[in-house]
């Protein structure tokens, strides 16, 4: 039986470490974890909020994909969509999910993220 999502794998170009973990740990507020020593010789970087994980393989003829993408859910989206833009980043907004506030953005290398957090109702 599936009991919860591990990870998530997103891919990245070689050579992309460095803008990766600025964009994630600067950006997003993740932190890097470091990967296991015989995963690591493959290049590429982990990343972690809370029990979210989001791993970036290195793939050496990397296309981003243009519609998969992880959705990850945040709290105060308002704030985090505001600290995305501060940092440079490109904030889409979608009011299309009902019940949820979502915006989508990019990391430096196309990946795209759906951030997300359910509406209260009073």
């Amino acid at each position: 039986m599936i009991t919860a999502v591990d990870h998530v794998q997103l891919a990245a170009p070689p050579g992309s470490q460095d803008l990766l973990r600025t964009y994630y740990v600067d950006v997003l507020g993740m932190t890097e974890i470091p990967k296991p020593p015989a995963l690591a010789a493959r290049g590429g970087c982990w990343f972690q909020a809370g029990t979210v994980q989001l791993h970036l393989g290195i793939e050496t003829d990397f296309r981003p994909a243009k519609k998969a993408h992880p959705g990850l859910r945040v709290s105060g989206i308002e704030a985090y969509g505001a600290r995305l833009a501060a940092h440079g980043a490109h904030v889409e907004w979608d009011d299309n999910l009902p019940g949820h506030r979502r915006c989508y953005s990019y990391d430096p290398v196309g990946n795209r993220l759906e951030f997300l957090e359910p509406r209260t109702t009073v």
